[in-house]
C-alpha cells in the first residue's frame, strides 16, 4: 500500500519542507491544476509512505529508485480507451508487448508492459503493492485507479522474482465521496474502430472507514485490415521492391512437382515449370492442360482482407475497495475486482497443406489428371510432392475468447502501540478462466478418408478407400478444385469448432511490518521486514480433436496442440534496512544508504537469495546523487514450465532457399540444384513449454544497476530535472526459441542442437520446426533515461506545465549460448527483429497542460526514433529482403501528436472533454510481411488507425 498511516493513528517525523515540487518529479505533465506548492520556509507534519520499489516507511518521495508517477487526471486526460494504450506509450515500453492491434497471435484483448523492451514476463505487475493474478492491465478499471507508480530498475529484493525489467503498481482509490458516472465516445478519421466507454463509481467515507465501488463498460469495434491502404495487401519485399505477395495455399491450389521422382521431373518438364494452379473457371478433370505454371505474384492468396488491424473486445468491470477501523490500532480492508472480457480475432479461411498436415493424396485417385502422389503417407512416413490449398467457400476462422478474471485481498493493518511500527497481513487470491472457441476448423480424419484413394464403383458412384477396402458413407472431395460447389456439403459436414478452457489460480499469503529501529547522528535508521507463501496452479481442458490422439497426430486440419497442468509454490523472506550515515555538512546535506535481501525458495527450481545496495547523497538539498546495484532473478512461470504443445505460423524465412549443397544437414533433404524456395513467409512452428519437451528450467539471474541525477533547482520553483543510466546483465534467459533462430543457428552449426528442432519432409520443404521453452544464453541492455518536469510561474493567460520523459538505449544484445559457441550475438539496439521487436534508440514524451478558471487543454507529443530491419552482418541471418541476404533497411523517425479540450460546467458538477489524436493522421511505416506477422508494420509500436476523435462527459453527484 502507499499510504501506510490509518485513521487515528499518528503518522511521526515531521520535516520542514515542502514537497509538493518533488512529487512532480519523474511524472507526466498534470492536465489539470493542482494546489501550488507550499512556501519552502513553511513547516508541514507529513504523512510517511511507501513508494514502489521499497518496503520501507519514508517521507522522502526523492529516493534512490526511478519511479514515474500518472495520475487518475493524467489517465483521463489522454482519452485513452484503456490503461493499457496508455503506458505502451511510455519510452521505457519497447520490444514485443501484446495489445489489441495483435491480430494472428493475439485476440484476447490484453495489453501486457514490457519495460526496457526485456518482455512481459520480466514486468512485474502490482495493484497495492500485491501481485495481480492476471497482466492483462485492461482488465484494472480506469475510474479504481488512484495513481500509477512505474519503477524501471531492477527489484527482486524487494518484490522477488518477475521484477527484472521493473515494476508497474497501481494504487487504487481509498476514499471517494459521492457518485460519478462518465461515458465517452470515440471514432477514427475513417469512421470506424468506435469505441463506447461508460463508467459508473460511488464512494462513502465516515469516521471509521470508507467504501468505494464501481462498474464499467468498454464496447470497441474491429477494423478490417482491408480499410487501409498499407494493409490491405500482404505486401513483400522482394529484391529491393514491394510486392503484393501472399500465401501459397491459394483457393486454385499450388501444385509442387518437388520429389524428386522422374515421373514428377517429367510433368515439371512437359509443363515448363516444377508448380502449378488450377485456371478460373475450370475443373482441372480434363487434366494438364487445365493448370498453368504458378506465378507467385498473379496467383498468391491475398490473406490480409481478413485479418484485422483493431481486434473486438466488450469488458466488463466491477470493484469494491473498502476500509473499516476495528480499533484505534487495527484496521480491516479487502480490494476486490472482477473483469469479463469477451473478444476475438480472425484470420483468412483455413489454409490446407498436404506435406504440413500430413495428408496423402494418392496418385490413383480419381480426382487426381496427374498420376503422381502428393503430401505425406503416415504409414511409411514418405514425403510426396507438395499440395497446397484453401477452403475459402468455409468462410475465415475465429477466435473467440472469453477471460473471466477475479481477484481479491482482505487484510489488517495496524500500529504497534504508539510506536512507529507499523504491519499488514494479507490474503490473495486470483482466479482467471479462459475458454477460446475455434471456428472454421476440418476434422482430420473426415478430410483424411476424403481426399485418400477413391474409385468407382459398379454403378459408376465415386467411393472413397480402395476397390478392396471401400470406407462406407464416405463422400470424395475434389482436392485439385477445392471450392467447386460439388464439395461444399461434403466440407460443412467436416466443419468442427474446438474448445479449448485453461484455469489459472494464485493464492498468497503475506505479513509485513516496518518502523524505526534506533537513532544514528544523521537520523533515524528503520527497518521494514516480512514474510510471504503463494501457490501457482494452471490446468487445461481442451476438445480431442484439438489435441490430437495418442500418437500426437492432429485432429485438425492446419494445427495441433496438447494441453498439460502442474502447480508451484513459493515461499519467500525479506528484510530491508535504511540507514542515515551523514547529515548538514560541508558538501553533505545528508548520506543514507539501504541495503536489502530476499530469500525465495520454488518448489520448481530451488533457493535463491537476492540482495541490493543502495546509496542517497545529496550534496545540497536540492541535488540528489543516487545509485542501486542489486540482483535480479526470474523463476520460469507457470506456462513456461506447463504449457502443452501449441501451433503458430511464424514469420521467418529459410536460410536453405536457392541451396547447392554443403549443409546437409540444416537442408536435409533440400535438393541441390539450387531450385528450392519456401512456399510461405509463414511457416509452421510448435511452441511448448519446458515439462512437455522434456527440459528442465534454470532460473534467470543477473544484476541491475541504477546511476542517476536529481536536481530540483532554487532559481527556477517548479523545474525538476532527472536523468538515470540503468544496466541490466541476465543470464540463463528462459525462453521461447523462435522459428529463425532456430533456422539460423542450426545453419551456422550443424552439430548445433537447434537442428533436431527441425522437421522438413521428404522433398526438403519445412513440415514444422519446434519451438520449446529453454534457458538460452544472455542479455545485456543498457541505456539512459531522463525526465524535466516544470511547473510555470502562474499568469494571467493561466497555469502551464511541461514535461519530457524519454529513453536512449544504448545496449539490448542476445549473447549465443556458451555451450554452442558458433551461435551468435544479435545485436538488437536500433532495431526491429521479428523475434524480440522494435528497439528504437529514442523514445520520447513530451506534454504540455493549461488551465485557466474552468478550461484546461493539453497537448502530447511521442516521438519514436530512427531503427532498421536486417544486418549487413550474414552470420545474424537477418535480412529485411525476402530474397536476398544481409539487407538493411532504415525506418526513419516518428512523431505522433495529440490534443485535449475539457471545460467544466461547475453548476451541473459536469465536465466535458474533447480530443484528437495523431493529428496529422499518420499511417505506420511499412515493414512488410517478410518480417512482421500482422499489418505489415509493427502493431505493437505505430498507431494503425491514424487519426481519431473522442469525447467524453463527466458527472459528479
Amino acid at each position: 500500500m502507499s499510504r501506510s498511516c490509518i485513521p487515528a493513528v499518528p503518522c511521526r517525523r515531521p520535516l520542514g519542507i515542502a514537497v509538493a515540487s518533488a512529487l512532480a518529479l519523474g511524472t507526466m505533465a498534470p492536465a489539470f491544476a493542482q494546489q501550488a506548492a507550499a512556501p519552502a520556509d513553511s513547516t508541514q507534519t507529513l504523512d510517511s509512505v511507501v513508494v514502489t520499489g521499497s518496503r520501507l516507511r519514508r517521507v522522502d518521495t526523492e529516493t534512490a529508485n526511478p519511479v514515474v508517477t500518472v495520475s487518475a487526471e493524467q489517465i483521463a486526460a489522454t482519452g485513452k480507451a484503456t490503461v493499457g494504450d496508455l503506458l505502451q506509450e511510455l519510452p521505457s515500453i519497447a520490444g514485443n508487448a501484446t495489445n489489441p492491434n495483435t491480430n494472428n497471435g493475439g485476440g484476447t484483448g490484453a495489453s501486457t508492459i514490457s519495460l526496457r523492451g526485456l518482455g512481459e514476463k520480466r514486468t512485474l505487475v502490482l495493484v497495492n503493492g500485491i501481485r495481480l493474478a492476471y497482466n492483462d492491465v485492461n482488465a484494472i478499471p480506469a475510474s479504481m485507479i488512484e495513481r500509477i507508480e512505474v519503477l524501471s530498475d531492477g527489484a527482486s529484493a524487494v518484490y522477488g522474482s518477475d521484477a527484472i525489467g521493473g515494476v508497474v503498481n497501481f494504487i487504487l482509490r481509498e476514499r471517494f465521496e459521492g457518485v460519478q458516472f462518465s461515458s465517452d465516445f470515440g471514432t477514427s478519421g475513417e469512421r470506424d474502430g468506435n469505441r463506447r466507454n461508460f463508467s459508473l463509481t460511488a464512494g462513502k467515507a465516515w469516521e471509521r472507514g470508507s467504501l468505494v465501488g464501481g462498474l464499467s463498460y468498454h464496447d470497441i469495434d474491429a477494423v478490417s485490415a482491408a480499410a487501409r491502404d498499407y494493409s490491405k495487401d500482404a505486401l513483400y519485399l522482394i529484391d529491393g521492391q514491394s510486392v503484393a505477395q501472399g500465401s501459397s495455399a491459394t483457393p486454385g491450389g499450388s501444385i509442387n512437382f518437388n520429389d524428386g521422382s522422374a515421373t514428377s521431373n517429367a510433368l515439371a518438364a512437359s509443363n515448363g515449370c516444377s508448380r502449378v494452379t488450377l485456371n478460373p473457371g475450370v475443373s482441372g478433370a480434363t487434366g494438364a492442360g487445365d493448370f498453368h505454371c504458378y506465378d507467385a505474384t498473379a496467383d498468391s492468396y491475398n490473406y490480409q482482407p481478413y485479418n484485422l488491424l483493431q481486434t473486438p473486445q466488450k469488458r466488463t468491470n466491477a470493484f469494491l475497495l473498502g476500509s473499516y477501523r476495528l480499533t484505534d490500532n487495527v484496521e480491516a480492508y479487502v480490494n476486490t475486482w472482477f473483469s469479463k472480457t469477451e473478444s476475438s480475432s480472425v484470420i483468412a479461411p483455413v489454409p490446407i497443406f498436404a506435406n504440413g498436415d500430413n495428408f496423402l493424396v494418392s496418385a490413383d485417385s480419381y480426382y487426381n489428371p496427374f498420376g503422381v502422389n502428393f503430401g505425406t503417407d503416415r504409414s511409411t512416413d514418405t514425403s510426396y510432392n507438395d499440395l497446397n490449398t484453401r477452403a475459402t467457400v468455409l468462410g475465415d476462422r475465429r477466435y473467440q475468447y472469453d477471460t473471466y478474471n477475479f481477484q481479491i485481498s482482505p487484510g489488517l493493518r495496524g500500529g504497534f502501540g504508539d510506536s512507529s511500527w507499523r504491519w499488514d497481513a494479507s490474503f490473495n487470491y486470483g482466479k482467471v478462466k479462459q475458454k477460446s472457441i475455434n471456428y472454421g476448423f476440418l476434422d482430420y480424419a473426415k478430410f483424411n478418408q476424403a481426399v485418400g484413394p477413391s474409385f468407382l464403383d459398379s454403378d459408376g458412384t465415386v467411393k472413397c478407400g480402395s476397390a478392396g477396402a471401400a470406407i462406407a458413407g464416405c463422400t470424395p472431395i475434389d482436392i485439385f478444385n477445392l471450392n467447386d460447389a460439388s464439395n461444399l456439403a461434403t466440407l460443412e459436414g467436416m466443419i468442427v469448432n474446438p474448445i479449448v478452457t485453461s484455469v489459472y489460480t494464485v493464492k498468497q499469503f503475506e505479513a509485513n511490518a516496518n518502523g524505526e529501529l534506533f537513532e544514528l547522528p544523521a537520523g533515524t535508521a528503520s527497518l521494514a521486514a516480512g514474510i510471504s507463501y503463494r501457490k501457482e496452479s494452471t490446468s487445461t481442458r481442451a476438445d480431442p480433436l484439438w489435441t490430437g490422439d495418442e500418437n500426437g497426430l492432429c485432429g485438425v486440419i492446419e494445427f495441433c496442440a496438447s494441453v498439460l497442468g502442474g502447480s508451484f509454490n513459493v515461499k519467500e523472506a525479506y528484510a530491508e534496512a535504511l540507514f542515515p550515515l551523514l547529515k548538514d555538512l560541508p558538501l553533505v546535506s545528508s548520506l543514507n544508504v539501504s541495503i536489502g535481501t530476499r530469500f525465495s525458495d520454488y518448489s520448481s527450481v530451488g533457493s535463491k537469495t537476492n540482495s541490493k545496495l543502495s546509496l542517497e547523497y545529496r550534496p545540497v538539498e536540492n541535488l540528489l546523487l543516487r545509485g542501486t546495484v542489486s540482483q535480479v532473478f526470474r523463476a520460469p512461470d507457470i506456462s513456461e514450465l506447463y504449457a502443452g504443445v501449441a501451433g503458430d505460423a511464424a514469420t521467418a524465412n529459410d536460410p536453405c532457399n536457392g541451396y547447392t549443397g554443403g549443409n546437409d544437414v540444416a537442408c536435409a533433404n533440400v535438393p541441390t540444384d539450387g531450385s528450392y524456395q519456401q512456399a510461405d513467409g509463414q511457416i509452421s512452428g510448435k511452441a511448448s513449454g519446458a515439462a512437455v519437451a522434456g527440459y528442465q528450467l534454470k532460473p534467470e539471474t543477473g544484476k541491475s544497476y541504477d546511476v542517476g541525477i536529481v536536481y530540483d533547482p532554487e532559481w527556477a520553483d517548479g523545474l525538476s530535472l532527472s536523468a538515470d543510466w540503468w544496466r541490466i546483465d541476465l543470464e540463463d534467459t528462459i525462453t521461447t526459441v523462435s522459428v529463425q533462430t532456430v533456422l539460423n543457428q542450426c545453419y551456422a552449426n550443424p552439430a548445433s542442437a537447434f537442428c533436431a528442432l527441425i522437421h522438413r519432409n521428404g522433398n526438403g520443404t519445412i513440415n514444422y520446426v519446434a519451438e520449446p521453452t529453454v534457458n538460452l544464453g544472455k542479455l545485456w541492455a543498457r541505456g539512459i533515461d531522463f525526465n524535466l518536469n516544470y511547473r510555470l510561474p502562474q499568469t494571467p493567460w493561466g497555469s502551464f506545465t511541461t514535461s519530457l520523459n524519454g529513453t536512449y538505449l544504448t545496449r539490448y544484445d542476445i549473447l549465443p549460448d556458451t555451450t554452442d559457441p558458433s551461435t551468435v550475438t544479435i545485436h538488437n539496439a536500433g532495431k526491429y527483429t521479428y523475434s524480440y521487436g522494435n528497439f528504437p534508440r529514442w523514445r520520447g514524451l513530451a506534454t504540455l497542460g493549461w488551465t485557466l478558471g474552468d478550461w484546461s487543454a493539453s497537448w502530447r507529443i511521442r516521438y519514436i526514433g530512427n531503427t532498421q530491419i536486417g544486418s549487413s552482418d550474414l552470420e545474424q541471418g537477418l535480412s529485411a529482403d525476402y530474397d536476398q541476404a544481409g539487407v538493411v533497411r532504415k525506418i526513419g523517425a516518428y512523431v505522433y501528436h495529440s490534443v485535449q479540450l475539457g471545460y467544466e460546467f461547475q453548476p451541473w458538477h459536469t465536465r466535458l472533454e474533447l480530443g484528437v489524436d495523431n493529428i496529422a493522421d499518420k499511417q505506420p511505416p511499412l515493414y512488410y510481411a517478410n518480417n512482421v506477422t500482422n499489418a505489415n508494420t509493427d502493431v505493437a509500436t505505430y498507431d494503425l488507425l491514424g487519426r481519431y476523435y473522442w469525447a467524453r462527459a463527466t458527472v459528479k453527484f
